[in-house]
């Protein structure tokens, strides 16, 4: 995976945000507040999710399987992760 440390980065801020609203809620802050840094979050991870599935769509068609309905069948699977978000 060529964006793997870009990954990793993005999951380790998300995993911050995730402490922060743990705080936000020990510390009783309002509903607004949390709601809004959680959505930050699912933007995050849902990027994340983009991103992986892009890279295995392209990795399909740059290095395609020898057997082509495996490769359809993977191409088929990464486009049922897309459409099931």
């Amino acid at each position: 995976m060529a964006a793997a440390k870009s990954v990793v980065n993005r999951l380790r801020r998300a995993e911050g945000q995730i402490r922060g609203v743990q705080k936000m809620i020990d510390e009783n802050k309002e509903c607004v507040d949390v709601i809004t840094q959680l959505s930050a979050i699912r933007s995050g991870i849902d990027r994340v999710m983009g991103i992986i599935v892009a890279e295995n769509l392209q990795n399909c068609f740059e290095n395609p399987e020898a057997d082509p309905k495996k490769n359809a069948a993977k191409i088929e699977q990464a486009i049922a992760m897309i459409v099931k978000k």
